[in-house]
């Protein structure tokens, strides 16, 4: 089973999960899920072929719900399910695919869509720093930062370093083999008739008006938020609004 952070306590409303995105963690979402967790129980996973979790040679939309079905299941579930980016895909396949154990859904920054590029270039940027020279995480920053064009990126990159052990918590090949998975969405049918927020950057173009019609075709439920002056990352780059709007929007 996928590992997972525990946030807080069972209360008397619905626990939420959270699943990251792609390079990312549980940890990563930290801040935001102890705040959200002074009302509700918060787990936050980590994705397979990312951080603790186990690696495995497929990385397929169908796994990664399966995945978070499990997790869910182990916790007494239906929960509240958060996906950012990959980990919104995860989450709405499981919503298509086993709805009752999805009590509501919120969805950051991503499309139920088939995208054209690729994020495989930064797996070639952590490949390219020569781990066996790195003492600690600031020799490795200065290795993987000519390889990458947002320095942001690099930070949020480094969190999944193990410099004691001197390797990547990602299952970078995996990763890099099965990018065409990742990059689309799962051929499904139906709809997920539970209520769905899909909250978005408003400097991110991962979810335009056009992809309008195909979110409420799967999500008839669907609401739309955008975060001011966030991207794709907004959860990061925009924690306390991320967090405002996400407990509004479950209140």
């Amino acid at each position: 089973m996928l590992t997972y952070i525990e946030h807080g306590q069972p209360t008397d409303k619905p626990g939420l999960l959270i699943a990251h995105g792609l390079y990312g963690s549980g940890r990563n979402w930290g801040v935001v899920a102890k705040r959200l967790a002074d009302e509700r129980k918060v787990v936050a996973v980590d994705m397979r072929n990312h951080g603790q979790s186990h690696w495995f040679e497929s990385h397929t939309y169908t796994d990664l719900a399966e995945d978070l079905a499990e997790v869910i299941g182990h916790l007494d579930g239906p929960y509240d399910v958060l996906g950012h980016s990959m980990g919104g895909k995860a989450a709405m396949t499981l919503a298509l695919t086993q709805p009752d154990l999805v009590n509501r859904l919120i969805v950051a920054d991503i499309a139920p869509v088939n995208y054209s590029h690729t994020q495989a270039h930064y797996i070639d940027a952590m490949k390219a720093v020569d781990l066996s020279a790195i003492e600690r995480r600031s020799d490795a920053k200065e290795l993987l930062a000519p390889h990458v064009d947002d320095p942001d990126l690099v930070s949020f990159f480094l969190q999944s370093l193990d410099v004691k052990n001197r390797q990547w918590l990602l299952n970078l090949d995996t990763l890099a083999a099965e990018m065409g998975h990742i990059m689309s969405f799962p051929d499904l049918s139906g709809s997920y008739e539970g209520d769905a927020l899909f909250l978005t950057g408003a400097e991110s173009d991962y979810v335009g008006p056009e992809h309008r019609e195909t979110i409420k075709g799967f999500f008839p439920k669907a609401r739309f938020a955008k975060i001011p002056g966030a991207g794709h990352w907004l959860h990061a780059e925009k924690p306390r609004e991320f967090e405002a709007a996400v407990r509004t929007w479950l209140g």
